[in-house]
């Protein structure tokens, strides 16, 4: 029979390849196809109707190759890793998908032949509403480099059905409205896989039992309610190298979608309350945990994800496995921040009380598959959950956490006897009743790793110095990266071409080739393609910002864009300072070696952060002030981005001359965002944070704007900080404060940005904002006389791509493999 299966499988794939043609022939017909026969639409039809039929004729095209990647990863007696992370912010998939399987220019040819244009159509196509930040991009260009390095890793997301919000500016506030990004029907790229669908457990009781055969004690978790996860798959395609990766998405559904009896009573609302309930759980990226029912609903969703993934992989395993002996020699799991981090206890549990493993067998399994990626220095960010939360909705993982810590400062105690205060710093559960979600990770993983150099070592010389005391070999850096396919092929597509010419194609799957440019950066032909180029790309920019503003750019002005989640660490709000201090000069005509200059800001403010909201609302008090100003004119303009996404990204980072990196220095795990802006010849003005410090000595402190304290001095100054101290000695700074404390960007609205100005001039600001000021307008003024020189600027341009090769997550994920997974690639062929 297996013999049977297996020759129908193969004349499946034959048939497949055989009606699943690349050439512009092949694509025209089924896209026609899809188009009239699936959809009963018309070539003139809506582009949203376009787009579907064009993504399901190139997923067609995917779908031999997802089937034979699938059957290999599971046909071979191979290593696999998976990835779980709450966030895939994946943007747009059509793009993409056509660069990977190397088919652009065969659509774009079928799409003219039907007087249809492939980049309407693209432009379509809705952000998938699966992340919000730099965690989730990240998480989805190492999906994308895993599978161009034929890499047997599974991501496990959620399927949620609303992403954060879609930000739209009224009256320069922030006003949130619902980003139903799958309410025009079924997401064209997934396949829902109702037959692995799993059951995830909350609330009920914990109870212990005396089994009758073997009198062992065992642990029954009762009378909870019962979550269906099902999933839903979403091909990944490695660059034209027929593998395509699986990223599983799951979507909460109640175990009895509608309740007959309660209908028939004649209580309709009860009939589909549970259906409703479960349903909430995959329906908002990321709730607003500031009130108790947001709290709750991120810990399901986080226990949610978690649960459904481990039990899918051991119930992948038990196929193909009889027990667990060499389950970790097989599988490895990589937690993407704290979120995740429940999955310690979760797999403990499904070894010990599903499978009737030995606890110590158990955590030795869990500690060898389990590895933690840290994301932020913050403290705050660190995710802690009430033990009364816990008690309530997971009572059986808290036992398993209890024990986990029970016996981890057992450990502790016994290298450091008596040394209570440490034993209380360690915990797993504080001293106010919180499970430290961070502790949970560590404790339970082999490998820790930061995600920048400089982030790493912060790491081990603050937040979890204790635990790399203890532990100093599961510590460890893996420096983020960007995939250059979609921040680079596909997002800059007359730069790519330029590239080619230059350099060959090698760079898409090998960046370090990016630095066969360097001769190239002072030759003069070479430097005018370059800049027309860059040209063509900020026209492409300030017409997208036209379009969703209405403020019109200036072209040959430099472009000095900051894009990013608005937080008080990132600083938007020193860069607002720079641009009223810029205001102030024209004001009082201070011309003198002036650059026309277009300060473009983007970003969302959480929904609950008052704070970050104001600081959207002065950036665009700001720009109506100095747009309007006609003393202005093009010498200076200001906009605020809204609604900031990755296909916005798209458009912006080749658009941009100066990219501002400016967090307080020690604030910054890494940024990615930089390295994007770098690879497309942005130069970087920035602190001594994050990634910038190995961008700078990767691109040379001579092509890059660096200003501000150091870490060091930032701890070192925190006691002593006198922000009025600064605002003393420069008079630059008095002028500024001076037109913000007048009410000249707030005249009609009094005290408006009072607690933005108490905040800069508190002694306990802990971003020290004008501590920074003097040093950051002096850099920014040498950036602009850098400008002037357009040779020059172009020459250091080059030499920011060129220098780009080691931000490619191509680079990151084979340090992940090599120094944490050890997974062998996987070649799939279908030539045979």
């Amino acid at each position: 029979m297996a013999s049977v299966n297996e020759a129908v499988r193969l004349e499946c794939i034959a048939d497949m390849l055989q009606h699943t043609g690349l050439d512009r022939e092949s694509i025209e017909t089924d896209f026609l196809r899809y188009l009239c026969h699936f959809m009963g639409r018309n070539p003139g039809s809506e582009d949203y109707y376009l787009f579907k039929a064009l993504s399901y004729t190139t997923r067609d095209r995917l779908m031999t190759y997802w089937k034979e990647t699938w059957h290999a990863y599971n046909n071979q007696n191979l290593k696999k890793a998976y990835y779980l992370s709450m966030e895939f912010l994946i943007g747009r998939s059509l793009s993409n998908n056509l660069l990977n399987l190397g088919i652009e220019h065969e659509a774009a040819e079928a799409m003219h032949d039907l007087t249809l244009s492939l980049e309407e159509i693209e432009d379509s196509e809705r952000d998938a509403g699966l992340g919000n930040g730099g965690l989730g991009r990240l998480a989805a260009c190492f999906m994308d480099s895993c599978a161009t390095l034929q890499l047997p890793v599974m991501g496990y997301g959620l399927r949620y059905e609303y992403g954060m919000f879609r930000q739209r500016i009224q009256n320069g506030f922030q006003v949130e409205e619902p980003d139903h990004w799958l309410g025009t029907g079924q997401y064209p790229w997934e396949v829902m896989r109702s037959e692995y669908t799993r059951v995830v457990k909350f609330g009920g009781a914990s109870r212990q039992y005396t089994d009758p055969h073997s009198g062992q004690l065992t642990v029954h978790w009762e009378n909870a309610e019962e979550i269906q996860a099902i999933p839903f798959d979403v091909p990944i395609p490695g660059y034209k190298n027929q593998t395509v990766n699986t990223l599983r998405l799951w979507s909460a559904s109640a175990q009895e979608g509608f309740n007959l009896t309660e209908f028939n009573a004649g209580s309709y609302h009860e009939a589909i309350a549970k259906k409703s309930e479960a349903e909430n759980i995959t329906m908002v990226l990321y709730p607003n945990d500031s009130s108790e029912n947001g709290k709750e609903l991120r810990l399901k969703q986080q226990y949610f994800l978690v649960s459904a993934s481990l039990q899918d992989v051991i119930a992948q395993w038990k196929k193909h496995n009889d027990g667990f002996s060499r389950f970790a020699e097989y599988n490895a799991f990589q937690l993407n921040d704290t979120h995740p981090s429940l999955a310690v206890a979760e797999l403990m549990r499904l070894l010990v009380d599903k499978e009737g493993i030995k606890w110590d067998e158990a955590w030795k399994i869990t500690t060898q598959t389990m590895a933690y990626t840290n994301h932020t220095l913050l403290p705050e960010a660190l995710e802690k959950w009430p033990v009364s939360l816990f008690e309530r909705l997971l009572p059986r993982p808290l036992e398993i956490i209890y024990e986990i810590n029970r016996r981890f400062l057992m450990q502790v105690a016994m290298k450091w006897p008596a040394d209570l205060q440490r034993q209380r710093r360690m915990s797993i559960i504080d001293e106010h009743n919180n499970v430290s979600m961070a502790y949970l990770a560590i404790v339970g993983s082999h490998s820790v790793n930061g995600v920048a150099e400089l982030h790493s070592n912060l790491l081990k010389e603050g937040l979890f110095h204790d635990f790399y005391e203890i532990w100093p070999e599961k510590f460890n850096n893996k420096t983020n990266g960007v995939t250059q396919r979609r921040w680079l092929a596909m997002c800059n597509p007359e730069l790519r071409e330029l590239l080619n010419d230059t350099i060959g194609e090698e760079w898409i799957t090998d960046l370090s080739q990016l630095s066969n440019l360097k001769p190239y950066a002072t030759d003069a032909g070479f430097q005018n393609k370059w800049a027309i180029v860059k040209r063509n790309n900020k026209k492409r920019l300030a017409g997208l910002i036209k379009k969703q503003t209405g403020v019109e750019l200036n072209v040959d002005s430099m472009f000095d864009v900051q894009v990013k989640r608005i937080h008080e660490y990132k600083r938007q709000l020193l860069n607002v300072l720079h641009v009223i201090h810029l205001y102030s000069r024209i004001k009082r005509g201070d011309m003198e070696n002036w650059t026309n200059r277009s300060v473009i800001f983007g970003g969302k403010a959480a929904p609950g952060y008052a704070m970050a909201k104001q600081i959207i609302k002065l950036i665009n008090n700001v720009a109506e002030v100095v747009n309007s100003d006609p003393d202005v004119g093009d010498k200076l303009k200001v906009v605020f981005f809204p609604n900031y996404r990755v296909s916005a990204m798209e458009v912006i980072c080749p658009g941009t001359d100066l990219s501002e990196q400016i967090s307080t220095a020690g604030k910054e795990a890494s940024g990615t965002g930089n390295m994007k802006f770098m690879m497309n010849g942005a130069l970087t003005i920035g602190t001594l944070d994050g990634a910038n410090v190995e961008i700078r000595e990767a691109v040379g402190p001579e092509n890059f704007f660096l200003f501000g304290l150091h870490t060091p001095e930032v701890e070192a100054l925190r006691p002593h900080y006198n922000p009025q101290g600064y605002i003393d000695q420069c008079y630059e700074l008095q002028a500024v404060m001076g037109l913000l404390e007048s009410g000249h960007f707030n005249q009609f609205e009094p005290g408006l940005f009072d607690d933005i100005i108490h905040s800069m001039r508190s002694p306990n600001d802990p971003w020290m904002t004008l501590a920074d000021f003097h040093a950051y307008i002096t850099e920014q003024q040498i950036a602009a006389s850098a400008y002037l020189n357009q040779s020059e600027w172009i020459k250091m341009s080059i030499l920011n791509t060129a220098c780009s090769g080691i931000f490619s997550t191509d680079r990151t994920m084979q340090e992940y493999n090599k120094d944490i997974w050890k997974l062998t690639p996987v070649s799939v062929s279908l030539e045979e």
